[in-house]
């Protein structure tokens, strides 16, 4: 006789979409046939190796940090799933850099924000990508919504400063602080997501 699953059925969030706009195909990791329930970390570790790249383009864009972070699996626990992440992203080229660059979008200002705001920002950020030659990325996954519009004007407006070596550096860190937010989502929504029972 099948053992039911102890998950609930229904699905959990996904991810936001304002972040990664326009990624082909499929993103969602199939369901493991088990006996038992399964937790989004086991999913993660079983699923095929193309369905587990294309998932994690939705946490970076560079090819290069999807194929490692899928061939180092297993992994025992989300400390070292997210340490293997931290790394792929350290060891990514400039070209690696530019590519996920490219596939990331400014965050978007919270509903309700004043037009002068957008045209402020709008201003900052062609200032931005005129100089640096790629969207102004930064992780805000911890800051109220209040404090959305302030944080990412001081932030942008101070990052045009820097020299490209110095911009690369703090660009590639925001990087990884992103990648690291919507991987720890990513598990988490598959482990809410319902166990397919084996038959009898």
């Amino acid at each position: 006789m099948a053992r039911t699953s102890r998950h609930a059925s229904r699905r959990g969030p996904t991810l936001p979409a304002h972040r990664l706009p326009h990624l082909p195909g499929h993103t969602a990791l199939p369901a493991q046939l088990r006996t038992e329930a399964t937790t989004g970390l086991e999913r993660f570790n079983r699923a095929p190796a193309d369905d587990v790249r294309r998932a994690l383009l939705t946490c970076c864009r560079s090819l290069r940090w999807a194929h490692r972070v899928t061939e180092h699996r297993p992994y025992p626990d989300l400390a070292s799933l997210l340490a293997a992440s931290d790394e792929a992203t350290y060891d990514l080229t400039p070209g690696d850099l530019a590519e996920a660059l490219a596939g990331e979008s400014l965050a978007p200002l919270p509903d309700g924000t004043y037009s002068a705001a957008h045209t402020a920002l709008s201003a900052a950020h062609a200032a931005y990508e005129a100089k640096f030659g790629h969207v102004f990325i930064i992780c805000l996954d911890e800051v109220p919504p209040e404090e959305l519009l302030d944080r990412l004007l001081a932030g942008i407006r101070s990052r045009l400063a820097n020299d490209p070596e110095e911009e690369r550096v703090l660009a590639t860190e925001e990087l990884r602080r992103l990648a690291r937010g919507r991987l720890t989502r990513l598990v988490r929504n598959l482990t809410q997501r319902p166990v397919v029972e084996r038959a009898p």
